[in-house]
């Protein structure tokens, strides 16, 4: 148990440092798209900073941007938004509690935002840190930066879905689906353009992070998004797509899952589908997935495998065990 613990250690601040997973050549960090009238996508320097997908959103007098991002990651939306418009951002919605998603909050709080989330990412910043913020302040020195103890949470949440936001140039619909990557995995939605936001729940390429995620639930999240009428993807990691993301996330997280159920009622024992490395995580496995979903298999597959192993065997979401790991 305590060499599980330690192994977290080391793979949480892989996560905090940004180097967690392969690049992809399609990759086009730093640079800001507008997809709509009024709606730009910056995809983050997510290679070396860590930085997360960022949506901004114009509305009549002022703007919303999704996702706070890292402390610096803000900080570079902030510039990007110079060039983009003149309004002052009214809201930051945080699509869950990961530091690459929410440390930047006491950043846009501080030019006078209200930062906005689902009930959830409170309750989940209440579980896990401050631990995991102190461990961010020690590798990164943005978050170190900010002087403080703990995140700053959302000061704004909902709990029935959807919250809207609405003013005579559009409507912005923020939806809670279930637990996914987290506990409080919130979508924005734009019915007029038929754009969806999505967060960390749902990633085009090898980003799918499931220590603190609900592997066997996570399809029937991607399921309610797909009621929306959707056109356009815009992922917290990786570039922008279409539906096709949706489709690839929900076939990823099924086919993981079962192949996974597979071995364990065929008597697999977790060493027999995964080998270990010498800080204790899996680096390689023995479950093989479909072509049909390369596009969301990287060199974490092992981790995933092991993080549905728990989760079959322990009949619990692997969120709840050893605090999500």
């Amino acid at each position: 148990m305590a060499g599980k613990r330690v192994a977290f250690a080391g793979l949480f601040a892989l996560m905090l440092s940004g180097a967690l997973w392969v690049t992809r050549s399609e990759a086009q960090e730093g640079t800001v798209k507008k997809v709509a009238d009024g709606v730009w996508f910056r995809e983050g320097e997510r290679l070396h900073q860590g930085h997360c997908n960022n949506v901004i959103i114009e509305m009549d007098e002022y703007l919303i941007v999704v996702d706070a991002n890292f402390p610096s990651g803000a900080n570079a939306v902030i510039r990007d938004l110079k060039s983009i418009s003149s309004k002052p951002v009214k809201y930051v919605f945080d699509t869950h509690h990961h530091g690459d998603h929410a440390y930047g909050n006491p950043v846009w709080t501080k030019l006078g935002a209200t930062t906005l989330a689902y009930i959830g990412v409170s309750e989940e910043i209440g579980r896990y840190e401050p631990q995991r913020w102190r461990e961010a302040s020690k590798l990164r020195k943005d978050v170190a930066a900010l002087g403080l103890d703990a995140p700053e949470g959302p000061q704004q949440t909902f709990s029935e879905s959807p919250f809207v936001l609405e003013d005579g140039s559009r409507r912005v619909e923020f939806h809670f689906f279930g637990w996914a990557h987290t506990r409080g995995d919130g979508f924005v939605y734009l019915p007029k353009e038929k754009i969806l936001c999505t967060g960390d729940a749902i990633t085009n390429g090898p980003f799918n992070y499931t220590g603190d995620g609900n592997i066997g639930n996570w399809p029937k999240v991607v399921q309610g998004a797909k009621k929306l009428d959707v056109e356009v993807v815009l992922p917290g990691h990786g570039g922008l797509g279409g539906p096709e993301l949706l489709d690839g996330e929900e076939r990823f997280m099924t086919e993981l899952y079962a192949a996974v159920k597979k071995a364990v009622d065929g008597g697999r024992q977790l060493d027999g589908l995964v080998a270990y490395g010498p800080d204790g995580e899996p680096v390689s496995t023995t479950i093989v997935l479909s072509d049909a979903v390369k596009n969301w298999v990287g060199d974490r597959l092992g981790v995933q495998v092991r993080d549905a192993y728990e989760e079959i065997t322990q009949g619990k979401p692997h969120g709840e065990i050893l605090g999500g790991r």
